[in-house]
């Protein structure tokens, strides 16, 4: 989306690969700016493929959260399911197998919610919320290293999440208070469940 009163984009006058791991890729961008200013940006490239965060409700008051170890904190944090889309796979189905993969749940019905970005200056990662309802019980192995905790959270307590030191991903409160949002209006208008 553009519009008239936004300066024209930036040429990138160069592209270079810094560094490169197993999970990262860093690049260097040379840009010169429509005022003719030049400056060298780094970044964070994203999986191509893209990611899916799910927020699986089991009843219509109640949402599924994962503790997991977070190496960039080095301690166990409280948030949603989620993780990368693989190669073919659409993000219904991703979210699908995420889903059975870390909380043991499979989901008859899952809607796209919105995409998310995370510090998209220096990132270029998107992750698509996804909605998963009407849910039964089905597990498949995942990648985790040890089986991951699962909690039952009142959707409607998200300000006793927040005052807790081990909920504090942006990402996470962000999906559950838009689809906290999503699932009052469809209740004024209808049934979700």
């Amino acid at each position: 989306m553009t519009s008239p009163d936004w300066p024209q984009k930036p040429a990138i006058l160069d592209r270079r690969s810094e560094a490169r791991s197993r999970l990262f890729h860093v690049e260097s961008l040379d840009l010169r700016f429509s005022n003719g200013e030049e400056r060298t940006f780094e970044r964070l490239t994203g999986s191509d493929s893209g990611a899916v965060m799910i927020v699986a409700m089991p009843d219509p008051e109640h949402v599924l959260l994962i503790r997991e170890y977070a190496a960039g904190f080095e301690e166990y944090v409280l948030t949603l399911p989620k993780g990368l889309v693989d190669p073919g796979e659409d993000i219904i189905s991703a979210g699908n197998r995420e889903l059975m993969e870390e909380c043991g749940f499979g989901a008859r019905r899952i809607e796209p919610l919105v995409e998310l970005s995370l510090a998209p200056n220096y990132m270029r990662h998107r992750m698509q919320v996804l909605l998963a309802t009407n849910l039964y019980p089905k597990r498949l192995p995942g990648d985790e290293p040890e089986p991951l905790i699962v909690e039952t959270h009142a959707l409607e307590e998200l300000p006793a999440l927040l005052a807790r030191e081990d909920f504090h991903e942006a990402r996470a409160i962000a999906a559950l208070y838009i689809a906290r949002e999503r699932l009052r209006s469809e209740a004024e208008g209808g049934e979700l469940w």
